[in-house]
């Protein structure tokens, strides 16, 4: 439990550290490929493991380490894009209710149980993350469903792979050297998509853009390095785990939102929180 507090802790610190990006108008791109960089060396530190670089191509969660990175580099810009056309609500509900895909996953695959408490508390879970996640607009955008559908499945196929790979290939002691390499793969993937921005449109790397991404980078290392722990711990189903994790990061970020940045907090969002405690303390019990 303490792993999955502390993933939800540092994934609830990147949405800070993006929102920064935008006051001091930080170069997102050139951020998050720094961000992968770093990533990726904390990685390799903390397993001890740069002079084993060489046999990554040899390891056998090699195949699920590349996808995961360029998913990672993929599901950013859907990110954006949805943002753009949709909204930042929309954006942000179709990623975190997500969720769905792993848990079905894990219910399907995996054979995880599926009591009447369960099913009760995920509704009520994804129901908060709705109502905690919405913001009142007041103009609706007439863009269309694709990104928004792209974006929910994309971040969904992300959490389903990490739980396959983990499950399967990695162990134990090779969760640092793992989670690294994927980090790794990010960063070349984001390396050629810079480059590849540099001949359409050159931007001069600035050093403000490297301090936001060795900032950035730490949070999204350990975020992911806590979720694969918390998903070794046996006694924890992923689909009660991926609830509680989502929710968890809902309710954190909508509480700094309020106290940090004074973001308008409306009664769907009072209410979205309250079911998101009782959603996670059901699916807990379960």
């Amino acid at each position: 439990m303490v792993y999955l507090l502390l993933s939800v802790f540092f994934s609830t610190s990147l949405f800070v550290i993006f929102k920064y990006f935008e006051k001091y108008k930080v170069n997102t791109l050139q951020a998050i490929v720094v961000n992968y960089l770093v990533a990726f060396g904390l990685g390799m530190f903390s397993a001890n493991t740069f002079n084993k670089l060489a046999t990554i191509p040899s390891q056998q969660w090699v195949y699920g380490a590349m996808l995961l990175g360029l998913l990672f580099i993929l599901i950013f810009f859907v990110m954006a894009i949805t943002a753009q056309k949709n909204g930042v609500a929309v954006a942000s509900v179709a990623g975190k209710m997500s969720v769905v895909v792993p848990i079905i996953f894990g219910i399907v695959l995996y054979k995880e149980s599926v009591t009447t408490l369960k099913v009760i508390g995920i509704i009520i879970a994804l129901v908060a993350v709705y109502l905690s996640s919405v913001k009142e607009e007041k103009e609706k955008t007439s863009a269309g469903l694709l990104f928004p559908t792209l974006l929910f499945l994309g971040s969904g196929i992300i959490d389903t792979t990490i739980k396959y790979v983990e499950t399967n290939f990695v162990k134990v002691n090779d969760v640092d050297f793992f989670s690294g390499s994927l980090f790794g793969f990010a960063a070349i993937f984001g390396i050629l998509i810079l480059l590849a921005q540099q001949f359409s449109s050159p931007q001069k790397l600035e050093f403000k853009n490297v301090l936001a991404g060795i900032a950035l980078g730490i949070p999204n290392y350990y975020s992911i390095v806590f979720l694969i722990k918390a998903l070794q711990n046996k006694g924890i189903e992923s689909s009660t785990l991926f609830t509680i994790n989502n929710v968890g990061v809902v309710v954190v970020s909508t509480i700094v939102g309020f106290f940090l940045f004074k973001e308008y907090f409306s009664i769907k969002n009072k209410i979205g929180v309250a079911l998101a405690i009782l959603g996670i303390i059901l699916v807990t019990i379960a």
